[in-house]
């Protein structure tokens, strides 16, 4: 059976390409942007604890709703006119963001600015394994890989300037002027396929009816589950309850109709199987040390919001020094040894934090971002290219949708499960210490005189604010220890996962075969 021909690429679809990475970059960096600034935005709307929460979670309800639906719709009404609405969507809902009078408004707006972002960030790995020949994939793969992992990890770093330097408005206002050259550049130069408005009578509305409660469900139940005591909450119940029906009517939709709004066959793919499974296990790593970077920093350390990004950039530069590495080694080397060494590298990267103190700042987190950074990079070229350079090309768009919907569910549940452990372990550790702490221990109560004897020195309850200080330090010593046991817990997640590497076919040189 000869290979099919390749795609022409001409100077316009290059161009075209570029334009759908930059947009692809803005809906994923806003993911994390606004994460280190919750609390400006919070006294700027005069929100509640509560309610602000939302500013994150209503927008990855809708992204993570948006992003397997995306493929129905480039099928529809083509990727061109696709991902030209969602830019200028995704630009006019950040520019309402920023204009909010009210917590309301902002959560409206930040859903719409998530659905709406989730319709970019699939067209441009499908595009990258269409429109692009086979021998150019290390070339593009890198690309994507770097802005898919990059945006995300260098959120916390722009959130935190912006706000710093200026203000919460313009986490969004960033948005505007480059939202505007992405819906100009995806109107006039992306001409990869054409509409099919005859699937429009074909939609399948309660499948999205079923979708939007099955993964919005998940989404939020995942989100506040952790700090609300999961199926204790009420709220949290009844949405899991919809959540159960809506997944069970969404699996009879996709499985019995001859036109699902998404469409699961990709996973019969054992490439993209498996390839899934390690983009699951990449959101875990990426979106969680993402967040216990930040966390540790701020709660332990005492950091505002622009120590912190100045402190985590490392791992960004480290990704952006490794990309034209990864992409040469990706022509050079076997791919599933590639994500081999670059799974090992990650838990490599975690088991350095185990040795956590309360006082690491940058220099002792040096080392452990980098190679954090390197080994994403040296993983996401392969995942990207095992995964998606089988699929064939009516399965790609549908492929694609559900291979960074697989992403950011294990980010959202690597987070929820964090949060649990962290809590839960953080009670444990506390009062194991506590236990350790008696009038017996000689150590114990040279301490607290010492504390005892400063504060009296400065005019104070010598007794009574010594036992505040080391009720004060057992919380943060249980603190970082329950830090630790999550570090612990990916590291073996990693290492354990990156034999599995070997179980994926290497795809054909040159060839993006179909799927078998």
């Amino acid at each position: 059976m000869s290979a099919p021909a390749e795609p022409e690429l001409t100077p316009r679809r290059i161009a075209a390409f570029l334009v759908m990475v930059v947009g692809m970059f803005m809906a994923i960096l806003d993911i994390q942007i606004v994460s280190a600034s919750l609390a400006e935005i919070q006294a700027g709307l005069a929100a509640s604890p509560d309610e602000i929460s939302w500013v994150q979670t209503s927008y990855l309800i809708a992204e993570v709703i948006m992003i397997p639906l995306s493929a129905f719709l480039a099928r529809m009404m083509s990727t061109r006119t696709l991902f030209t609405l969602s830019a200028a969507g995704f630009t006019v809902s950040s520019f309402l963001c920023a204009t909010s009078g009210s917590i309301n408004e902002m959560i409206i707006w930040r859903a719409l600015q998530g659905f709406l972002g989730g319709g970019m960030i699939p067209s441009v790995f499908a595009a990258a394994f269409t429109i692009f020949p086979a021998s150019k994939r290390n070339i593009v793969s890198p690309m994507i890989g770097l802005i898919a992992t990059l945006a995300p990890t260098v959120g916390p770093t722009v959130g935190g300037y912006l706000s710093h330097t200026m203000s919460w408005h313009w986490l969004f206002l960033v948005n505007v002027i480059p939202g505007i050259g992405v819906t100009l550049g995806a109107l006039f130069l992306i001409d990869f396929d054409r509409p099919n408005w005859r699937l429009f009578h074909r939609f399948d509305w309660w499948g999205l009816a079923a979708l939007s409660a099955f993964l919005g469900g998940l989404e939020y139940v995942l989100e506040e589950g952790a700090s609300n005591d999961w199926f204790q909450d009420r709220a949290v119940a009844g949405v899991a309850v919809i959540m159960v029906v809506g997944g069970v009517v969404s699996f009879w939709r996709a499985l019995t109709r001859d036109e699902p709004i998404v469409d699961l066959s990709a996973f019969t793919n054992v490439n993209f199987a498996i390839g899934s499974a390690f983009s699951f296990v990449m959101g875990i790593g990426l979106y969680g040390l993402t967040y216990l970077y930040p966390l540790y920093l701020a709660s332990i350390r005492g950091y505002d919001s622009l120590m912190i990004g100045e402190t985590v950039f490392v791992s960004g530069l480290a990704m952006f020094a490794t990309a034209p590495l990864a992409g040469f080694l990706a022509s050079k080397v076997d791919l599933r040894l590639m994500l081999l060494v670059g799974f090992l590298g990650f838990a490599a990267s975690t088991k350095m934090l185990t040795g956590m103190t309360d006082d690491w700042d940058f220099h002792e987190l040096l080392w452990p971002q980098i190679l954090r950074g390197m080994s994403l990079m040296l993983s996401m070229v392969p995942i990207n290219n095992l995964a998606l350079s089988t699929l064939s090309p009516d399965k790609m768009k549908g492929g694609s949708g559900l291979f960074n919907l697989m992403r950011n569910l294990g980010g959202a549940m690597g987070l929820a499960v964090i949060n649990t452990i962290l809590t839960n372990r953080g009670e444990l550790h506390y009062a194991r210490l506590s236990e350790a702490i008696t009038w017996s221990s000689s150590e114990a109560m040279r301490q607290l005189n010492m504390m005892a004897a400063n504060l009296t020195a400065r005019g104070y309850d010598g007794q009574a604010g010594a036992l505040v200080q080391m009720a004060g330090r057992l919380k943060t010593q249980a603190t970082v220890m329950s830090f630790i046991d999550i570090f612990v817990l990916i590291s073996v997640l990693f290492a354990g996962l990156a034999l599995a590497a070997l179980l994926m076919r290497k795809p054909g040189k040159g060839v993006s075969g179909a799927a078998h």
